[in-house]
């Protein structure tokens, strides 16, 4: 048994989707999130600066106790991952990808869509496993452009971002696509919009939150890290922005 956090880290609010998710799933577990905030967004930046930037929170996260790490950020997991694993090789380190392997699966008309930055578009992790499952099936790919920022900003309400994502997801409805992945953990937050878009149209939106929640759970089990019965559970938000910024994560995180 370990009472220790679990450490999430994001570019910005993006991660405290999949914050929800660990909370929903480990309702006994502490979790520390720490979104950057001041570097967000990640998407155009260079590998090399990701990896820096990836390697700094995650020792933050394990300094300040984190048994185990989710980087809760596609674009950080498709540049650093592997680079994360071998810095700190005893803390086990899960990363986000998009959830294209069961969207190939099953898919009824082979048409897929998929949104995500285009660090995470590029990423090795998300082409190896869509030439392995994508064979037969026809995916559009297209960056979120604006997406991160309407969320940062809290401005998932407005007009302009409405017309954002039309202006992405509608060429996707047009070609006939019926699963549409959210390949960033900004993008559940523009959900609602996002369906809004797409309307009677028959289409599924699916995202990898569920699927890290069973794999955080697995290897907490597979390393003896659950924490124990009686733990009362601490959540704690930290940020290499302001204090400000520190405070709307903790809103947006328990945010209806």
């Amino acid at each position: 048994m370990n009472n220790n956090p679990i450490g999430v880290y994001d570019s910005g609010f993006g991660g405290l989707s999949v914050w929800r998710e660990l909370h929903r799933a480990l309702p006994n577990e502490s979790l520390l999130y720490l979104g950057d905030g001041k570097n967000c967004p990640y998407g155009s930046k260079s590998v090399e600066q990701i990896r820096e930037l990836a390697e700094r929170a995650v020792g933050e996260l394990i300094d300040r106790g984190a048994k185990l790490v989710v980087v809760a950020c596609n674009t950080a997991t498709a540049a650093a991952i592997t680079h994360l694993r071998s810095t700190f090789p005893d803390t086990p380190i899960v990363g986000l990808e998009p959830a294209i392997k069961p969207a190939c699966l099953e898919s009824k008309t082979r048409k897929v869509g998929v949104l995500a930055t285009e660090r995470s578009l590029k990423g090795e992790k998300f082409l190896t496993t869509l030439a392995k499952y994508g064979e037969g099936v026809e995916v559009f790919k297209s960056v979120g452009e604006g997406f991160v920022e309407a969320v940062e900003s809290n401005r998932e309400e407005d007009a302009q971002t409405l017309e954002i994502v039309r202006k992405v997801v509608e060429p996707m409805i047009a070609q006939g696509v019926d699963i549409i992945v959210l390949g960033c953990t900004h993008y559940p937050f523009l959900r609602h919009v996002i369906e809004r878009v797409v309307g009677d149209h028959q289409i599924r939106i699916i995202d990898s939150g569920e699927a890290v929640g069973k794999r955080v759970k697995s290897l907490l089990d597979e390393f003896g890290l659950g924490a124990s019965a009686d733990n009362e559970p601490q959540m704690e938000f930290i940020t290499y922005s302001s204090e400000e910024y520190r405070l709307r994560l903790m809103a947006k995180a328990v945010e209806k």
